[in-house]
C-alpha cells in the first residue's frame, strides 16, 4: 500500500511540476507586459513635461529681453534665475526620457523573450 502511494505522489508531483513551472512563466509575461506599459506612461509624461519646460523657456527669454530692453534689471535678473531652472528641468526630463526609453527596449526584449521561450517550449 505504501508503494502505491509513494508511487501515486510521484506521479501526481511529475504531472504537476511543468503546470506549476508553466503559471510561473505566465506571471513573469504578464509582470513584462505591466512594466512595458509603465514605462510608455512615464516616456508619454516625460515628453508633456519636456514641451512644457521649452514652453517656458521660450517665454521666459522673451520676458528676459523685454525687462533688459525697458531697463528694469532687478526683474531681468528674476526672469533669468527662472530661466535656468526651467532649463534645468528639461535637462532632467530629457535624462528621464533616455532612461524611461531604454528601460522600454528592455522590456520589449524580455517579452520577445518569454514568447520565444513558450513557443520553443511547446515544440517539445
Amino acid at each position: 500500500m505504501r508503494r502505491h502511494l509513494a508511487l501515486f505522489a510521484l506521479l501526481a508531483l511529475a504531472v504537476s511540476a511543468p503546470a506549476a513551472l508553466s503559471a510561473q512563466d505566465s506571471n513573469a509575461v504578464k509582470q513584462d507586459r505591466k512594466e512595458v506599459r509603465h514605462d510608455r506612461r512615464e516616456l508619454r509624461g516625460d515628453r508633456k513635461d519636456m514641451r512644457h519646460d521649452t514652453k517656458d523657456i521660450r517665454q521666459d527669454r522673451r520676458e528676459v529681453r523685454q525687462d533688459l530692453k525697458n531697463g528694469d534689471t532687478t526683474e531681468a535678473r528674476r526672469e533669468a534665475r527662472d530661466l535656468r531652472q526651467d532649463r534645468r528641468d528639461r535637462r532632467h526630463d530629457v535624462r528621464d526620457a533616455r532612461r524611461d526609453r531604454r528601460d522600454l527596449r528592455q522590456d520589449r526584449k524580455d517579452v520577445y523573450e518569454d514568447k520565444q521561450e513558450k513557443k520553443d517550449s511547446t515544440k517539445d
